[in-house]
């Protein structure tokens, strides 16, 4: 387990856990905020993406008064990255993160934003990160207002950043800085 905050508790991505992100990302629900519903996922794709030893991708489950209902994961920021977002120069030690709730009706009832807090605090904590920037899509008004809640900052527009449901679409660079 990576840390446990009340009822929240964030573990590792284990291989029989391919099975709940092919559930989470096949629901059209999910799906529009994440990936698109034009790019359903089956085992195989689960396991393709999610499960790859290439990278250095910290992947984990989320669950909620003990029940599995999405995934998170975080990332040191690479030079490509950091070049693609204006960092380069920077030498904070910066992390990237993405998450989504799978099961939808855990939705609109603040787990996100204990989520995201646990999770900046862990980042600070324990991988003495002094950076943390996330780039949802600027249409995502909910998660934008989220990350906000959390002490995330808009820093900049990235235009056509992701494609999404075969458009490529606007999104917003977000910050944590610690103190700030």
């Amino acid at each position: 387990m990576l840390f446990q905050n009340n009822k929240l508790t964030v573990r590792e991505l284990e291989r029989e856990d391919n099975y709940l992100l092919a559930k989470w990302l096949s629901d059209p629900a999910v799906l529009q905020f994440y990936d698109g519903r034009d790019n359903p996922f089956d085992l195989e794709k689960v396991n393709e993406k999610f499960y790859s030893l290439q990278d250095n991708i910290a992947r984990c489950i989320i669950a909620f008064e003990g029940v599995e209902i999405g995934y998170i994961q975080y990332y040191l920021l690479n030079e490509n990255t950091r070049k693609k977002y204006g960092y380069l120069d920077d030498k904070n030690v910066m992390y990237g993160m993405d998450q989504f709730i799978g099961e939808t009706q855990y939705w609109n009832k603040g787990i996100g934003k204990v989520l995201i807090k646990a999770m900046v605090d862990y980042l600070i904590t324990k991988k003495h990160v002094t950076k943390i920037v996330m780039d949802p899509q600027a249409w995502n008004k909910r998660a934008i207002r989220c990350y906000e809640k959390c002490g995330f900052k808009k820093i900049s527009l990235l235009p056509g950043h992701e494609l999404h449901e075969g458009e490529y679409r606007d999104c917003w660079l977000m910050e944590y800085q610690p103190g700030t």
